[in-house]
């Protein structure tokens, strides 16, 4: 009995060490200027591709009605909260990064190429846009 109790808490523990490692969960966002939290997105996968939307707008000046006027495809006039910023990504072959997605920008409607990859034993992700052959990196913070 201690010996299958003993597994299954490994099981356990093991499966949740894993899990902090891939993107899959809750994150919060900070703005690169201001250092305030934007909002928290949470990323799922779905067919072994990333997805992300908005789960809710941490600004405050965003009203919780606001929808994306920047947005030129099928987000235009979309609720803010809800939101489908993250499509795409697949994990790279003997790497812990995400590549191969797009990860669209609400503010400017942008949308740019992107890659995920966790940082810090799984507590930060690394959420790189591409624009050609410029990029940006934001930081986020791991919620749950």
């Amino acid at each position: 009995m201690k010996t299958t109790l003993a597994a299954f808490v490994l099981a356990v523990a093991s499966a949740a060490a894993i899990a902090q490692t891939t993107p899959v969960g809750l994150w919060r966002n900070v703005d690169d200027k201001t250092g305030e939290a934007k909002a928290e997105i949470r990323i799922g996968e779905a067919n072994g591709a990333l997805v992300g939307r908005i789960e809710k707008s941490l600004k405050k000046d965003t009203a919780p009605d606001a929808v994306c006027e920047e947005c030129s495809d099928d987000r235009k006039g979309k609720p803010i909260a809800g939101l489908e910023i993250i499509r795409g990504g697949r994990k790279a072959e003997g790497k812990d990064v995400w590549e191969g997605g797009r990860i669209l920008d609400p503010e400017n409607g942008k949308e740019y190429r992107a890659s995920f990859t966790p940082i810090d034993g799984g507590r930060k992700l690394e959420v790189r846009g591409y624009l050609g052959p410029f990029w940006r990196t934001q930081t986020w913070n791991r919620v749950q």
